[in-house]
């Protein structure tokens, strides 16, 4: 359930000619443009890629975002959209990037923007980079040989489901080396996407704190059983599921890395801003359903992401607090705004309050959780 991973940071490249994100990217309101797209300074500045991002949030996501909250699975017309603006290929490195984000500040409002679209499709379709940066990055030549390619195009989909092994204490997912591999044992909770992903980027801790990363095809076995999908607050159709390995063999051929955990984790302030993301778009979902009511609101989103984008890596968790905290007061601001609509549950509002609810608790630290409750607790009315 972690959408990105250390090590994501540099997301975004160089863009091809050609780049599919010459799609067409009409029929977005300039309230929208104003909220999700325009106020990007610098290179970003008139992106093709966010412009083609903002389309399919749009004419695509956002029109199915209330039936999807009460459906069984994403639509898969939704990730072949995405697929063919080029964005499975998000996380790959230059020379096989063809989005035009040039920067981190152009990624993360892609980002944001799907998101306002629809945070189930989004919070899967994050999920897949984990893998992309790892077939991209691995020194295991055959494995990126098999892999990379059709992970980019999104012919290959995957999930992710290294917080088992990355959790403070003993590993939930434990790796024992054996002839040709390893042995996987434990459990593997808040996988998401199952039944719409086909690979599996993992990681089970050895005896010597080192994290075994792979990629592994995502299929029940005898020694891979995944329970049923978890009934969340939000994000239902995302099929987030407990998976439980059982001597659970791992060739070494499909190993991508073997990294100390503390290093792994050195990356971890990244990952923190970069899901914060997810917030900003819940929270600019609600300001354009508020209209011109919304503007007080439109600036304190536009300083909530800059702090996030600019602040030392210290200072992350508790930027990170504030994009939560602002998507659930925004929510609570557009419920108010509705009025007694708002209590339907075709309406958006009482979807946006739950899924503000959802990224209070999703990818937290103590470091989110104290800063936020400090918030929260302190707040006066006036």
């Amino acid at each position: 359930m972690s959408a990105a991973e250390p090590g994501m940071k540099t997301l975004g490249g160089t863009p091809r000619t050609g780049s599919p994100t010459s799609a067409a990217t009409g029929g977005v309101s300039q309230r929208v443009k104003e909220v999700f797209v325009a106020e990007t300074d610098g290179p970003a500045g008139g992106s093709r890629s966010l412009d083609a991002a903002a389309a399919v949030a749009e004419q695509v996501l956002f029109p199915a975002a209330l039936e999807v909250d009460t459906a069984e699975r994403v639509p898969e017309g939704h990730f072949q959209r995405i697929a063919e603006i080029g964005f499975y290929g998000f996380a790959a490195p230059d020379g096989l990037n063809t989005l035009d984000l040039p920067d981190f500040a152009s990624v993360c409002r892609a980002v944001e923007t799907l998101a306002g679209g629809c945070l189930t499709t989004t919070f899967v379709w994050l999920q897949h980079h984990g893998a992309v940066t790892a077939a991209a990055n691995t020194q295991n030549h055959a494995l990126r040989d098999t892999y990379l390619e059709s992970l980019l195009t999104g012919e290959r989909r995957a999930g992710v489901a290294v917080t088992a092994a990355v959790r403070p204490g003993l590993p939930q997912l434990r790796a024992e080396p054996a002839s040709g591999g390893w042995y996987l044992d434990g459990v593997a909770p808040w996988v998401t996407g199952w039944g719409m992903i086909d690979t599996l980027y993992v990681a089970a801790r050895d005896a010597n704190d080192a994290l075994v990363m792979a990629l592994v095809d995502a299929e029940e076995s005898e020694c891979l059983q995944a329970g049923p999908p978890a009934r969340l607050v939000a994000t239902n159709a995302g099929r987030t599921v407990t998976l439980r390995f059982s001597r659970y063999f791992l060739p070494r051929e499909r190993v991508a890395s073997i990294t100390p955990r503390e290093t792994y984790l050195r990356g971890d302030a990244e990952t923190v801003r970069f899901n914060g993301n997810l917030a900003l778009g819940v929270a600019g979902r609600a300001i354009t359903l508020m209209g011109e009511d919304g503007q007080a609101l439109s600036a304190q989103l536009s300083r909530t992401r800059d702090r996030l984008l600019s602040t030392t890596p210290e200072h992350v968790p508790t930027a990170r607090a504030a994009t939560s905290e602002l998507a659930m007061r925004t929510a609570a601001a557009l419920t108010t705004y509705v009025g007694g609509r708002s209590l339907l549950t075709d309406a958006h509002a009482q979807r946006l309050v739950r899924e503000a609810t959802f990224l209070l608790a999703f990818g937290t630290r103590p470091t989110i959780r104290s800063a936020l409750l400090r918030t929260l607790s302190t707040r006066e009315s006036t």
